[in-house]
Protein backbone atom coordinates (compact mmCIF):
# COMPACT_ATOMS: atom_id res chain seq x y z
CA UNK A 1 0.00 0.00 0.00
CA UNK A 2 2.74 2.40 0.92
CA UNK A 3 4.24 1.51 -2.20
CA UNK A 4 1.07 2.37 -4.24
CA UNK A 5 0.56 5.33 -2.73
CA UNK A 6 4.40 7.05 -3.72
CA UNK A 7 3.41 6.07 -7.33
CA UNK A 8 0.24 8.01 -7.05
CA UNK A 9 2.13 10.97 -5.32
CA UNK A 10 4.88 10.71 -8.10
CA UNK A 11 2.52 11.04 -10.86
CA UNK A 12 2.21 14.64 -12.67
CA UNK A 13 -1.11 16.25 -12.29
CA UNK A 14 -1.46 15.07 -16.63
CA UNK A 15 -0.91 11.58 -15.61
CA UNK A 16 -3.16 11.92 -12.89
CA UNK A 17 -5.94 13.37 -15.39
CA UNK A 18 -5.23 10.81 -18.02
CA UNK A 19 -5.76 8.05 -15.66
CA UNK A 20 -8.51 9.27 -14.30
CA UNK A 21 -10.76 9.50 -17.61
CA UNK A 22 -9.26 5.69 -18.99
CA UNK A 23 -10.76 4.59 -15.02
CA UNK A 24 -14.35 6.34 -16.20
CA UNK A 25 -14.16 5.04 -19.65
CA UNK A 26 -14.70 8.58 -20.92
CA UNK A 27 -12.75 10.50 -24.17
CA UNK A 28 -11.68 13.69 -24.07
CA UNK A 29 -11.22 15.96 -27.32
CA UNK A 30 -9.43 18.88 -28.18
CA UNK A 31 -10.46 20.38 -31.70
CA UNK A 32 -8.83 23.66 -33.16
CA UNK A 33 -11.44 25.04 -35.03
CA UNK A 34 -8.80 27.13 -36.98
CA UNK A 35 -6.75 24.34 -38.40
CA UNK A 36 -9.58 21.67 -38.25
CA UNK A 37 -7.70 19.17 -36.18
CA UNK A 38 -8.62 17.22 -33.37
CA UNK A 39 -6.53 15.20 -30.97
CA UNK A 40 -8.24 12.55 -29.09
CA UNK A 41 -6.80 11.54 -24.91
CA UNK A 42 -8.13 8.45 -23.48
CA UNK A 43 -9.10 5.14 -25.27
CA UNK A 44 -10.67 6.71 -28.31
CA UNK A 45 -10.31 4.19 -30.54
CA UNK A 46 -12.02 1.44 -28.01
CA UNK A 47 -14.44 3.33 -27.60
CA UNK A 48 -15.27 3.64 -31.42
CA UNK A 49 -14.31 0.12 -31.98
CA UNK A 50 -11.78 1.51 -34.55
CA UNK A 51 -8.05 1.12 -35.53
CA UNK A 52 -6.06 3.44 -33.69
CA UNK A 53 -4.96 5.12 -37.04
CA UNK A 54 -8.53 5.14 -38.47
CA UNK A 55 -9.49 8.01 -35.44
CA UNK A 56 -10.68 10.85 -37.40
CA UNK A 57 -7.78 14.02 -37.45
CA UNK A 58 -10.64 16.67 -38.24
CA UNK A 59 -14.09 17.93 -37.87
CA UNK A 60 -15.62 16.99 -40.94
CA UNK A 61 -14.07 13.64 -41.20
CA UNK A 62 -15.37 13.08 -37.61
CA UNK A 63 -18.46 14.15 -38.98
CA UNK A 64 -18.51 11.73 -41.56
CA UNK A 65 -18.89 8.90 -39.22
CA UNK A 66 -21.76 10.66 -37.35
CA UNK A 67 -24.90 8.66 -38.60
CA UNK A 68 -26.74 10.92 -40.94
CA UNK A 69 -29.72 11.00 -38.88
CA UNK A 70 -28.17 11.84 -35.81
CA UNK A 71 -25.55 15.01 -38.09
CA UNK A 72 -28.16 17.59 -38.04
CA UNK A 73 -28.66 17.46 -34.27
CA UNK A 74 -25.12 17.54 -33.64
CA UNK A 75 -24.51 20.22 -35.59
CA UNK A 76 -27.63 22.69 -34.26
CA UNK A 77 -26.02 22.11 -30.83
CA UNK A 78 -22.31 23.11 -31.86
CA UNK A 79 -24.77 26.17 -33.95
CA UNK A 80 -26.58 27.21 -30.73
CA UNK A 81 -23.25 26.95 -28.52
CA UNK A 82 -21.48 28.76 -31.13
CA UNK A 83 -23.60 31.65 -31.35
CA UNK A 84 -25.58 31.72 -27.77
CA UNK A 85 -23.39 30.57 -25.74
CA UNK A 86 -26.41 27.57 -25.31
CA UNK A 87 -24.86 24.17 -23.44
CA UNK A 88 -23.34 21.81 -26.02
CA UNK A 89 -24.67 18.32 -24.82
CA UNK A 90 -26.27 15.93 -27.15
CA UNK A 91 -26.36 12.09 -28.04
CA UNK A 92 -25.40 10.04 -30.95
CA UNK A 93 -24.40 7.15 -32.96
CA UNK A 94 -20.77 6.93 -34.70
CA UNK A 95 -19.90 3.90 -37.06
CA UNK A 96 -17.42 1.92 -36.01
CA UNK A 97 -14.78 0.19 -38.61
CA UNK A 98 -17.58 -2.73 -38.73
CA UNK A 99 -19.96 -0.78 -40.51
CA UNK A 100 -22.23 -0.97 -36.68
CA UNK A 101 -22.73 1.94 -34.81
CA UNK A 102 -21.98 3.34 -31.00
CA UNK A 103 -23.89 5.51 -29.05
CA UNK A 104 -21.92 8.50 -27.24
CA UNK A 105 -23.08 11.41 -24.72
CA UNK A 106 -21.41 14.79 -26.31
CA UNK A 107 -20.50 17.59 -23.84
CA UNK A 108 -18.31 20.34 -24.54
CA UNK A 109 -17.43 23.71 -23.71
CA UNK A 110 -15.93 26.46 -27.02
CA UNK A 111 -13.11 28.48 -25.96
CA UNK A 112 -12.67 31.98 -27.38
CA UNK A 113 -9.46 34.19 -29.19
CA UNK A 114 -9.51 37.46 -27.90
CA UNK A 115 -11.49 39.22 -30.44
CA UNK A 116 -14.66 36.71 -29.29
CA UNK A 117 -13.93 34.53 -31.82
CA UNK A 118 -14.44 30.52 -31.22
CA UNK A 119 -11.10 28.77 -31.81
CA UNK A 120 -10.70 25.72 -29.95
CA UNK A 121 -13.81 23.20 -28.79
CA UNK A 122 -12.58 20.92 -25.63
CA UNK A 123 -15.04 18.21 -24.91
CA UNK A 124 -15.64 15.04 -23.47
CA UNK A 125 -17.47 11.42 -25.01
CA UNK A 126 -18.74 9.08 -23.37
CA UNK A 127 -20.25 5.59 -24.47
CA UNK A 128 -23.83 4.74 -23.69
CA UNK A 129 -24.57 2.27 -26.73
CA UNK A 130 -26.14 0.03 -23.81
CA UNK A 131 -28.32 2.46 -21.67
CA UNK A 132 -29.80 3.14 -25.33
CA UNK A 133 -30.53 -0.46 -25.69
CA UNK A 134 -31.93 -0.64 -22.42
CA UNK A 135 -34.48 2.23 -23.10
CA UNK A 136 -35.12 1.23 -26.40
CA UNK A 137 -35.87 -2.31 -25.07
CA UNK A 138 -38.29 -0.48 -22.21
CA UNK A 139 -39.75 1.63 -25.26
CA UNK A 140 -39.96 -1.29 -27.26
CA UNK A 141 -41.86 -3.42 -24.46
CA UNK A 142 -44.22 -0.36 -24.07
CA UNK A 143 -45.46 -0.71 -27.05
CA UNK A 144 -45.37 -3.88 -28.66
CA UNK A 145 -45.82 -7.64 -27.49
CA UNK A 146 -42.49 -9.39 -26.17
CA UNK A 147 -43.69 -12.74 -28.35
CA UNK A 148 -45.10 -11.73 -32.09
CA UNK A 149 -44.01 -8.35 -31.76
CA UNK A 150 -47.50 -7.12 -32.99
CA UNK A 151 -49.07 -4.08 -30.83
CA UNK A 152 -50.20 -5.04 -26.94
CA UNK A 153 -53.27 -4.88 -25.32
CA UNK A 154 -52.67 -0.63 -24.99
CA UNK A 155 -51.20 0.32 -27.83
CA UNK A 156 -54.22 -1.89 -30.45
CA UNK A 157 -56.90 -0.06 -27.78
CA UNK A 158 -55.24 3.18 -28.92
CA UNK A 159 -56.16 1.77 -32.37
CA UNK A 160 -59.03 1.04 -31.96
CA UNK A 161 -59.91 4.36 -30.45
CA UNK A 162 -58.73 6.68 -33.23
CA UNK A 163 -60.31 4.44 -35.70
CA UNK A 164 -63.98 4.70 -33.82
CA UNK A 165 -62.97 8.43 -33.58
CA UNK A 166 -62.75 8.76 -37.50
CA UNK A 167 -65.61 6.43 -37.85
CA UNK A 168 -68.09 9.15 -36.20
CA UNK A 169 -66.09 11.94 -37.43
CA UNK A 170 -66.63 10.95 -41.50
CA UNK A 171 -69.78 8.55 -40.84
CA UNK A 172 -67.61 5.26 -41.77
CA UNK A 173 -68.18 1.80 -40.75
CA UNK A 174 -65.46 -0.34 -38.95
CA UNK A 175 -65.12 -3.40 -36.78
CA UNK A 176 -62.85 -5.25 -34.54
CA UNK A 177 -62.23 -8.84 -34.44
CA UNK A 178 -61.23 -10.64 -31.37
CA UNK A 179 -59.44 -14.20 -33.04
CA UNK A 180 -58.87 -17.09 -30.44
CA UNK A 181 -56.73 -19.81 -31.14
CA UNK A 182 -59.12 -22.86 -30.38
CA UNK A 183 -57.66 -25.47 -27.44
CA UNK A 184 -53.90 -24.13 -27.67
CA UNK A 185 -54.24 -25.60 -23.85
CA UNK A 186 -53.65 -28.87 -25.44
CA UNK A 187 -50.76 -27.82 -27.10
CA UNK A 188 -48.71 -26.17 -24.43
CA UNK A 189 -49.64 -29.41 -22.46
CA UNK A 190 -48.71 -31.78 -24.95
CA UNK A 191 -45.32 -30.17 -26.64
CA UNK A 192 -44.51 -27.73 -24.32
CA UNK A 193 -44.65 -24.18 -23.86
CA UNK A 194 -41.99 -23.17 -26.45
CA UNK A 195 -44.08 -24.75 -29.48
CA UNK A 196 -47.84 -23.12 -28.09
CA UNK A 197 -45.43 -19.64 -28.45
CA UNK A 198 -44.08 -21.24 -31.79
CA UNK A 199 -47.90 -21.31 -32.66
CA UNK A 200 -48.71 -17.95 -31.48
CA UNK A 201 -45.87 -16.19 -33.59
CA UNK A 202 -46.96 -18.27 -36.84
CA UNK A 203 -50.84 -17.37 -36.07
CA UNK A 204 -49.54 -13.54 -35.99
CA UNK A 205 -47.71 -13.86 -39.07
CA UNK A 206 -50.50 -15.36 -41.45
CA UNK A 207 -52.81 -12.40 -40.11
CA UNK A 208 -50.24 -10.08 -41.11
CA UNK A 209 -50.55 -11.78 -44.76
CA UNK A 210 -54.17 -12.22 -44.84
CA UNK A 211 -55.39 -8.38 -44.29
CA UNK A 212 -54.93 -5.22 -45.72
CA UNK A 213 -51.52 -3.08 -45.10
CA UNK A 214 -53.73 -0.79 -43.16
CA UNK A 215 -55.61 -2.81 -40.64
CA UNK A 216 -53.48 -3.02 -37.27
CA UNK A 217 -53.13 -6.50 -35.37
CA UNK A 218 -52.12 -7.03 -31.50
CA UNK A 219 -52.06 -9.28 -29.18
CA UNK A 220 -54.77 -9.02 -26.90
CA UNK A 221 -53.03 -11.18 -24.18
CA UNK A 222 -52.66 -15.28 -23.43
CA UNK A 223 -54.20 -16.86 -26.90
CA UNK A 224 -56.20 -14.05 -28.05
CA UNK A 225 -55.64 -11.33 -31.27
CA UNK A 226 -56.81 -8.41 -31.75
CA UNK A 227 -57.92 -6.73 -35.25
CA UNK A 228 -58.91 -3.07 -36.22
CA UNK A 229 -60.05 -3.03 -39.69
CA UNK A 230 -60.81 0.68 -40.28
CA UNK A 231 -63.35 1.61 -42.90
CA UNK A 232 -64.48 -1.81 -43.59
CA UNK A 233 -68.69 -1.96 -43.98
CA UNK A 234 -69.67 -4.73 -41.94
CA UNK A 235 -70.29 -7.36 -44.60
CA UNK A 236 -66.98 -7.30 -45.68
CA UNK A 237 -65.71 -7.71 -41.71
CA UNK A 238 -67.33 -11.09 -41.61
CA UNK A 239 -65.37 -11.98 -44.68
CA UNK A 240 -62.17 -10.72 -43.57
CA UNK A 241 -62.71 -12.67 -40.72
CA UNK A 242 -63.57 -15.74 -42.66
CA UNK A 243 -60.03 -15.32 -44.40
CA UNK A 244 -58.18 -15.56 -41.25
CA UNK A 245 -60.05 -18.76 -40.29
CA UNK A 246 -58.93 -19.98 -44.05
CA UNK A 247 -55.44 -18.52 -43.73
CA UNK A 248 -54.96 -20.67 -40.47
CA UNK A 249 -56.49 -24.02 -42.25
CA UNK A 250 -53.89 -23.51 -45.17
CA UNK A 251 -51.79 -26.13 -43.69
CA UNK A 252 -49.77 -27.52 -40.53
CA UNK A 253 -47.58 -25.23 -38.24
CA UNK A 254 -44.03 -26.04 -38.69
CA UNK A 255 -42.73 -26.58 -35.18
CA UNK A 256 -39.63 -27.99 -33.13
CA UNK A 257 -42.10 -30.94 -32.43
CA UNK A 258 -42.98 -31.42 -36.20
CA UNK A 259 -46.31 -30.07 -37.96
CA UNK A 260 -49.24 -29.08 -35.40
CA UNK A 261 -52.22 -28.67 -36.66
CA UNK A 262 -54.38 -25.68 -35.38
CA UNK A 263 -57.91 -23.32 -35.57
CA UNK A 264 -58.73 -20.23 -34.61
CA UNK A 265 -62.05 -18.51 -33.64
CA UNK A 266 -63.22 -15.20 -34.71
CA UNK A 267 -65.66 -12.81 -32.49
CA UNK A 268 -66.51 -9.52 -35.00
CA UNK A 269 -68.43 -6.33 -34.07
CA UNK A 270 -69.30 -3.30 -35.68
CA UNK A 271 -68.35 0.03 -35.14
CA UNK A 272 -69.70 2.70 -34.15
CA UNK A 273 -73.23 0.72 -35.03
CA UNK A 274 -72.91 -1.38 -31.78
CA UNK A 275 -70.64 0.68 -29.19
CA UNK A 276 -68.61 4.10 -29.58
CA UNK A 277 -65.79 3.27 -26.83
CA UNK A 278 -62.64 1.38 -27.51
CA UNK A 279 -63.17 -0.62 -24.33
CA UNK A 280 -66.79 -1.42 -24.92
CA UNK A 281 -66.31 -2.60 -28.42
CA UNK A 282 -63.31 -4.74 -26.43
CA UNK A 283 -65.33 -6.23 -24.46
CA UNK A 284 -68.43 -7.04 -27.12
CA UNK A 285 -65.92 -8.69 -29.27
CA UNK A 286 -64.94 -10.80 -26.30
CA UNK A 287 -68.16 -12.19 -25.82
CA UNK A 288 -68.92 -12.55 -29.91
CA UNK A 289 -65.65 -14.97 -29.61
CA UNK A 290 -66.90 -17.06 -26.88
CA UNK A 291 -70.32 -17.95 -28.78
CA UNK A 292 -68.08 -18.85 -32.02
CA UNK A 293 -66.18 -21.07 -29.56
CA UNK A 294 -69.64 -22.60 -27.95
CA UNK A 295 -70.97 -22.92 -31.31
CA UNK A 296 -68.02 -25.33 -32.33
CA UNK A 297 -64.89 -23.38 -32.78
CA UNK A 298 -63.39 -23.15 -35.94
CA UNK A 299 -65.78 -20.56 -37.15
CA UNK A 300 -66.99 -16.45 -36.99
CA UNK A 301 -69.46 -15.04 -34.81
CA UNK A 302 -70.84 -11.48 -35.42
CA UNK A 303 -71.62 -9.44 -32.56
CA UNK A 304 -76.07 -8.67 -32.92
CA UNK A 305 -78.54 -7.20 -30.53
CA UNK A 306 -81.75 -8.63 -30.61
CA UNK A 307 -84.93 -6.54 -29.76
CA UNK A 308 -84.99 -7.56 -26.28
CA UNK A 309 -81.14 -6.74 -26.03
CA UNK A 310 -82.01 -3.31 -27.60
CA UNK A 311 -84.51 -2.87 -24.87
CA UNK A 312 -82.29 -4.25 -22.02
CA UNK A 313 -79.32 -1.53 -23.56
CA UNK A 314 -81.54 1.34 -23.30
CA UNK A 315 -82.52 0.82 -19.61
CA UNK A 316 -78.50 0.52 -19.29
CA UNK A 317 -77.88 3.37 -21.13
CA UNK A 318 -80.26 4.81 -18.46
CA UNK A 319 -78.72 3.63 -15.54
CA UNK A 320 -74.96 4.89 -17.04
CA UNK A 321 -76.60 8.25 -16.98
CA UNK A 322 -77.90 7.81 -13.67
CA UNK A 323 -74.44 7.03 -12.40
CA UNK A 324 -72.91 9.49 -14.31
CA UNK A 325 -74.74 12.15 -12.59
CA UNK A 326 -74.48 10.46 -9.09
CA UNK A 327 -70.81 10.74 -9.51
CA UNK A 328 -71.20 14.25 -10.62
CA UNK A 329 -73.64 15.09 -7.29
CA UNK A 330 -70.97 12.97 -4.69
CA UNK A 331 -73.87 10.19 -4.15
CA UNK A 332 -71.61 7.44 -4.25
CA UNK A 333 -71.35 5.96 -1.11
CA UNK A 334 -69.27 3.48 0.37
CA UNK A 335 -70.75 1.23 3.16
CA UNK A 336 -68.38 -0.86 5.69
CA UNK A 337 -68.45 -4.53 6.86
CA UNK A 338 -66.64 -5.98 9.26
CA UNK A 339 -63.02 -8.23 8.78
CA UNK A 340 -62.53 -10.16 12.09
CA UNK A 341 -59.31 -12.25 13.03
CA UNK A 342 -60.55 -16.37 13.10
CA UNK A 343 -59.15 -17.13 16.47
CA UNK A 344 -59.56 -13.49 18.37
CA UNK A 345 -63.01 -12.44 16.26
CA UNK A 346 -61.17 -9.29 16.64
CA UNK A 347 -62.18 -6.96 13.93
CA UNK A 348 -59.31 -6.24 11.92
CA UNK A 349 -60.32 -4.41 9.08
CA UNK A 350 -63.69 -3.39 7.07
CA UNK A 351 -64.67 -4.00 3.82
CA UNK A 352 -66.68 -1.13 1.67
CA UNK A 353 -69.58 -1.81 -0.71
CA UNK A 354 -70.29 0.84 -2.98
CA UNK A 355 -73.46 2.29 -2.51
CA UNK A 356 -75.27 4.45 -4.59
CA UNK A 357 -77.73 6.81 -3.02
CA UNK A 358 -81.00 7.75 -5.75
CA UNK A 359 -82.28 11.40 -5.94
CA UNK A 360 -85.29 10.29 -3.84
CA UNK A 361 -82.29 9.62 -0.80
CA UNK A 362 -82.64 5.68 -1.17
CA UNK A 363 -79.84 3.13 -1.43
CA UNK A 364 -79.19 1.36 -4.61
CA UNK A 365 -77.01 -1.33 -3.72
CA UNK A 366 -73.92 -2.16 -6.47
CA UNK A 367 -75.37 -5.21 -7.81
CA UNK A 368 -78.07 -3.00 -9.24
CA UNK A 369 -75.61 -0.73 -11.11
CA UNK A 370 -71.93 -2.34 -11.26
CA UNK A 371 -72.29 -4.79 -13.74
CA UNK A 372 -74.02 -2.37 -16.23
CA UNK A 373 -71.32 0.11 -15.15
CA UNK A 374 -68.47 -2.55 -16.23
CA UNK A 375 -70.14 -2.97 -20.03
CA UNK A 376 -70.55 0.93 -20.28
CA UNK A 377 -67.12 1.41 -19.90
CA UNK A 378 -67.47 3.56 -16.62
CA UNK A 379 -65.37 1.81 -14.03
CA UNK A 380 -62.16 3.41 -14.62
CA UNK A 381 -64.21 6.88 -13.30
CA UNK A 382 -65.59 4.86 -10.54
CA UNK A 383 -62.04 3.49 -9.68
CA UNK A 384 -60.30 6.55 -9.54
CA UNK A 385 -63.48 8.17 -7.28
CA UNK A 386 -62.68 5.32 -4.93
CA UNK A 387 -59.70 6.05 -4.80
CA UNK A 388 -59.79 9.64 -4.34
CA UNK A 389 -62.00 8.79 -1.29
CA UNK A 390 -59.44 6.44 0.00
CA UNK A 391 -56.17 8.29 -0.05
CA UNK A 392 -58.66 11.19 1.80
CA UNK A 393 -59.75 8.94 4.37
CA UNK A 394 -56.09 7.13 5.17
CA UNK A 395 -54.72 10.94 5.32
CA UNK A 396 -57.81 11.71 7.81
CA UNK A 397 -57.25 8.41 9.56
CA UNK A 398 -53.19 8.02 10.50
CA UNK A 399 -54.03 4.69 12.30
CA UNK A 400 -56.06 3.04 9.86
CA UNK A 401 -55.41 0.84 6.72
CA UNK A 402 -57.56 1.10 3.45
CA UNK A 403 -57.55 -1.31 0.50
CA UNK A 404 -59.58 -0.65 -2.52
CA UNK A 405 -60.99 -3.44 -4.90
CA UNK A 406 -60.91 -2.30 -8.80
CA UNK A 407 -61.92 -3.78 -12.16
CA UNK A 408 -59.71 -5.77 -14.05
CA UNK A 409 -60.21 -2.38 -17.01
CA UNK A 410 -58.38 -0.23 -14.48
CA UNK A 411 -55.70 -2.86 -13.67
CA UNK A 412 -54.30 -1.76 -17.40
CA UNK A 413 -54.75 1.91 -17.08
CA UNK A 414 -51.97 3.44 -16.65
CA UNK A 415 -53.84 6.86 -16.52
CA UNK A 416 -55.30 5.41 -12.82
CA UNK A 417 -51.54 4.25 -11.93
CA UNK A 418 -50.16 8.10 -11.71
CA UNK A 419 -53.08 9.24 -10.20
CA UNK A 420 -51.85 6.61 -7.46
CA UNK A 421 -48.36 7.72 -7.61
CA UNK A 422 -49.62 11.06 -8.04
CA UNK A 423 -51.39 10.36 -4.49
CA UNK A 424 -48.51 8.59 -2.94
CA UNK A 425 -45.60 10.75 -3.89
CA UNK A 426 -43.77 11.63 -0.54
CA UNK A 427 -46.21 9.80 1.33
CA UNK A 428 -45.10 5.79 2.34
CA UNK A 429 -46.86 6.60 5.32
CA UNK A 430 -50.23 6.23 3.32
CA UNK A 431 -48.90 4.07 0.88
CA UNK A 432 -48.10 1.25 3.19
CA UNK A 433 -51.89 1.62 4.45
CA UNK A 434 -53.55 1.06 1.10
CA UNK A 435 -54.16 -2.24 -0.12
CA UNK A 436 -55.25 -2.73 -3.84
CA UNK A 437 -57.37 -5.91 -4.82
CA UNK A 438 -57.96 -7.01 -8.12
CA UNK A 439 -60.52 -9.96 -8.84
CA UNK A 440 -58.77 -13.00 -9.68
CA UNK A 441 -60.81 -14.07 -12.68
CA UNK A 442 -59.25 -10.63 -13.65
CA UNK A 443 -56.09 -11.42 -12.86
CA UNK A 444 -56.18 -14.32 -14.80
CA UNK A 445 -57.69 -12.70 -18.08
CA UNK A 446 -54.13 -11.50 -18.86
CA UNK A 447 -51.28 -13.05 -16.22
CA UNK A 448 -48.74 -10.60 -17.73
CA UNK A 449 -50.27 -7.46 -17.88
CA UNK A 450 -51.57 -8.62 -14.22
CA UNK A 451 -48.29 -9.58 -12.85
CA UNK A 452 -46.77 -5.75 -14.48
CA UNK A 453 -49.88 -4.59 -12.57
CA UNK A 454 -48.84 -5.94 -9.01
CA UNK A 455 -45.21 -4.99 -9.49
CA UNK A 456 -45.67 -1.26 -9.87
CA UNK A 457 -48.20 -1.42 -6.77
CA UNK A 458 -46.09 -3.40 -4.93
CA UNK A 459 -43.09 -1.27 -5.57
CA UNK A 460 -44.61 1.72 -4.50
CA UNK A 461 -45.13 0.02 -0.81
CA UNK A 462 -48.97 -0.87 -0.64
CA UNK A 463 -50.14 -4.69 -0.75
CA UNK A 464 -52.24 -6.46 -3.25
CA UNK A 465 -54.97 -9.03 -2.75
CA UNK A 466 -56.56 -11.58 -4.91
CA UNK A 467 -60.58 -10.96 -4.60
CA UNK A 468 -62.73 -14.40 -5.49
CA UNK A 469 -60.16 -16.28 -4.76
CA UNK A 470 -60.68 -19.90 -6.45
CA UNK A 471 -63.27 -18.92 -8.89
CA UNK A 472 -60.50 -18.54 -11.62
CA UNK A 473 -58.45 -21.69 -10.40
CA UNK A 474 -55.72 -20.08 -10.11
CA UNK A 475 -52.41 -22.41 -10.19
CA UNK A 476 -48.71 -22.43 -8.57
CA UNK A 477 -47.81 -20.36 -11.61
CA UNK A 478 -49.75 -17.99 -11.47
CA UNK A 479 -49.26 -17.26 -7.93
CA UNK A 480 -45.52 -17.32 -8.50
CA UNK A 481 -45.83 -14.53 -11.74
CA UNK A 482 -48.63 -12.12 -9.45
CA UNK A 483 -46.64 -12.48 -5.89
CA UNK A 484 -49.48 -11.02 -4.01
CA UNK A 485 -49.52 -10.69 -0.42
CA UNK A 486 -53.40 -11.58 0.87
CA UNK A 487 -55.85 -13.63 -1.00
CA UNK A 488 -59.88 -13.80 -0.36
CA UNK A 489 -61.29 -17.42 -0.96
CA UNK A 490 -64.37 -16.87 -2.76
CA UNK A 491 -67.81 -17.07 -0.63
CA UNK A 492 -69.17 -19.77 -3.16
CA UNK A 493 -66.78 -22.24 -1.28
CA UNK A 494 -67.85 -21.00 2.27
CA UNK A 495 -71.51 -21.30 2.62
CA UNK A 496 -73.30 -23.90 3.73
CA UNK A 497 -69.09 -25.87 4.12
CA UNK A 498 -69.90 -27.66 7.15
CA UNK A 499 -72.42 -29.95 5.15
CA UNK A 500 -70.83 -29.79 1.87
CA UNK A 501 -67.37 -32.34 1.47
CA UNK A 502 -66.90 -30.81 -1.63
CA UNK A 503 -66.05 -27.54 -0.25
CA UNK A 504 -63.94 -28.48 2.86
CA UNK A 505 -61.43 -30.37 0.13
CA UNK A 506 -61.28 -27.21 -2.00
CA UNK A 507 -61.49 -24.71 0.67
CA UNK A 508 -58.30 -27.33 2.12
CA UNK A 509 -56.78 -27.38 -1.72
CA UNK A 510 -56.96 -23.14 -1.94
CA UNK A 511 -55.40 -23.01 2.09
CA UNK A 512 -52.66 -25.09 0.99
CA UNK A 513 -51.88 -23.26 -2.08
CA UNK A 514 -52.00 -19.85 -0.24
CA UNK A 515 -50.01 -21.25 2.35
CA UNK A 516 -47.27 -22.35 0.32
CA UNK A 517 -46.49 -19.13 -0.77
CA UNK A 518 -47.04 -17.77 2.90
CA UNK A 519 -50.07 -15.53 1.99
CA UNK A 520 -52.95 -14.47 4.54
CA UNK A 521 -56.41 -15.56 3.78
CA UNK A 522 -60.02 -14.36 4.36
CA UNK A 523 -63.12 -16.25 3.85
CA UNK A 524 -66.07 -14.22 2.90
CA UNK A 525 -69.54 -15.33 3.61
CA UNK A 526 -69.39 -16.55 7.13
CA UNK A 527 -73.02 -16.33 8.05
CA UNK A 528 -73.26 -18.84 11.20
CA UNK A 529 -70.78 -19.16 14.05
CA UNK A 530 -70.48 -23.12 13.27
CA UNK A 531 -68.67 -22.15 9.89
CA UNK A 532 -66.56 -19.89 11.94
CA UNK A 533 -65.43 -22.00 14.10
CA UNK A 534 -64.58 -24.68 11.55
CA UNK A 535 -62.69 -22.65 9.28
CA UNK A 536 -60.87 -21.26 12.33
CA UNK A 537 -59.88 -24.75 12.64
CA UNK A 538 -58.81 -25.16 9.32
CA UNK A 539 -56.45 -22.56 9.91
CA UNK A 540 -57.85 -19.22 8.23
CA UNK A 541 -56.63 -16.10 9.18
CA UNK A 542 -59.07 -13.62 8.60
CA UNK A 543 -62.97 -14.34 8.77
CA UNK A 544 -65.79 -11.79 6.96
CA UNK A 545 -69.92 -12.32 7.24
CA UNK A 546 -73.32 -11.54 8.61
CA UNK A 547 -72.46 -13.68 11.48
CA UNK A 548 -70.00 -10.35 12.11
CA UNK A 549 -71.56 -7.68 10.99
CA UNK A 550 -73.39 -5.80 8.72
CA UNK A 551 -72.52 -3.19 6.05
CA UNK A 552 -73.09 -0.10 7.78
CA UNK A 553 -72.36 3.44 6.06
CA UNK A 554 -70.78 5.02 8.87
CA UNK A 555 -69.17 2.69 11.33
CA UNK A 556 -66.99 3.75 14.83
CA UNK A 557 -63.62 3.42 13.45
CA UNK A 558 -62.19 4.44 17.10
CA UNK A 559 -64.71 1.72 19.38
CA UNK A 560 -63.93 -1.16 16.88
CA UNK A 561 -61.27 -2.61 18.83
CA UNK A 562 -58.57 -1.32 16.06
CA UNK A 563 -55.21 -0.50 17.16
CA UNK A 564 -51.71 0.56 15.68
CA UNK A 565 -50.82 -3.27 14.84
CA UNK A 566 -50.14 -4.64 11.52
CA UNK A 567 -52.52 -8.12 11.68
CA UNK A 568 -50.52 -10.37 9.14
CA UNK A 569 -47.18 -10.22 11.42
CA UNK A 570 -45.27 -6.78 9.22
CA UNK A 571 -43.76 -4.06 11.91
CA UNK A 572 -45.62 -1.42 10.20
CA UNK A 573 -49.27 -0.41 9.15
CA UNK A 574 -52.22 -0.94 11.38
CA UNK A 575 -54.87 -3.81 10.03
CA UNK A 576 -58.15 -1.57 8.69
CA UNK A 577 -58.99 -2.04 5.13
CA UNK A 578 -61.20 -0.08 3.21
CA UNK A 579 -62.42 -1.88 -0.38
CA UNK A 580 -64.88 -1.00 -3.35
CA UNK A 581 -66.87 -4.06 -3.92
CA UNK A 582 -69.15 -4.82 -7.05
CA UNK A 583 -71.56 -6.73 -5.01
Amino acid sequence: MRRAAKVVEGLSDLERWRSAVEAAGDVVYEWDLVADRIVWGGKAAALFAVEESHLPAGGEAYHDRINPEDLPRRLRALTDHLSADEPFDCEYRVRDDSGDFQWVHDRGAVERGPNGTPVRLIGTLRGVTQRKQHESRLEYLANFDDLTGHYNKLRLREALDHALANALRFQRTGAFVVVGVDALYKINTAYGYEVGDKVLVEVGRRLDRCLRAADVVGRLGGDRFGVVLASCPAGEAQAAAERILQAVRQGPFETQSGPVHIAVSAGVVVFPQHSKTAVDVMTKGEGALLAAKTAGRDCVSVYCLSEAQRDDFRASMTIGEEVKQALRDDRLLLAFQPVVEAKSHRVSWYECLLRMRDPSGELVPAGKFIPIVEQLGLMRSIDRHVLDLAVADLVAHPDVTLAINISGLTAADRSWLRALVGHLRGRPDVARRLIVEITETAALHDIEDSARFVATVRDLGCKVAIDDFGAGYTTFRHLKALTVDIVKIDGSFIRHIRESAENQLFVRNLLSLARAFNLSTVAECVEDGDAASYLSEEGLDFLQGWHFGKPVLSPDWHSSGLTGGDNWGEPDGSALRYMQAAT
